[in-house]
């Protein structure tokens, strides 16, 4: 009697769902940055991925959702390929030098296409879409804000700020004007506008008595 043939193996499952699920989030990206955050619709995300639109459904509940999700693995992936671990801050003891390195790195993502029409498209769409505003603040600044109000309280148990500051206002004087510049075009971003900022922060900007 002649030997069967070894069943072909099974389909992965879940190795079909991460090339989907992939497929959306390039998709989605790509799309918003394109035709903006009002234009984009679950069935264009779908189209442009090659899934059916309840392949996104069952995933997720509005593009809102999966724009969100998108956003976040892209810098996720963006930090491991550079060598880093996603929402992570350095504390090397030298607080000028911690906050200009991170405020270098994120003058770098806001400069690279990958993430600049997104991200721009997700920001200024959050300003008249309260939905996704709150979305916006709580998934992608919060955790972001929340490792430098850390790191400042780190610096006042060092005794290097003023224990009365408040660090959730402190992160303020870098952070926003920096934002301010990317989203409005006020100004050019750059590593030695960042320092500049740290440096106004920390040390302010009144003549210092010589000694």
């Amino acid at each position: 009697m002649p030997a069967r043939e070894p069943a072909p193996p099974a389909p992965n499952a879940g190795r079909r769902s991460e090339r989907s699920r992939r497929a959306i989030y390039d998709s989605a990206l790509a799309l918003v940055a394109e035709v903006g955050y009002p234009r984009t619709t679950i069935e264009g995300i779908a189209a442009r991925a090659g899934v059916g639109k309840q392949t996104i459904y069952r995933w997720w509940p509005s593009k809102a959702e999966v724009l969100m999700e998108a956003f976040l693995d892209l810098a996720e992936r963006s930090a491991r390929e550079a060598g880093e671990q996603p929402y992570t801050f350095p504390d090397t003891g030298d607080l000028a030098a911690d906050l200009k390195a991170v405020l270098r790195a994120t003058v770098d993502e806001l400069q690279d296409p990958r993430f600049d029409a997104p991200s721009r498209a997700l920001a200024a769409e959050g300003l008249v879409n309260e939905e996704l505003g709150r979305q916006y603040v709580a998934k992608l600044l919060e955790p972001s804000l929340q490792l430098y109000v850390e790191r400042l309280r780190s610096a006042q148990e060092a005794g290097q700020v003023r224990p009365d500051v408040d660090p959730r206002i402190a992160l303020e004087l870098f952070v926003s004007p920096l934002a301010q510049r990317w989203l409005q075009y006020t100004g050019p971003i750059s590593h030695d506008y960042t320092d500049t900022l740290v440096d106004y922060a920390l040390y302010g900007i009144a003549p210092r008595s010589t000694p």
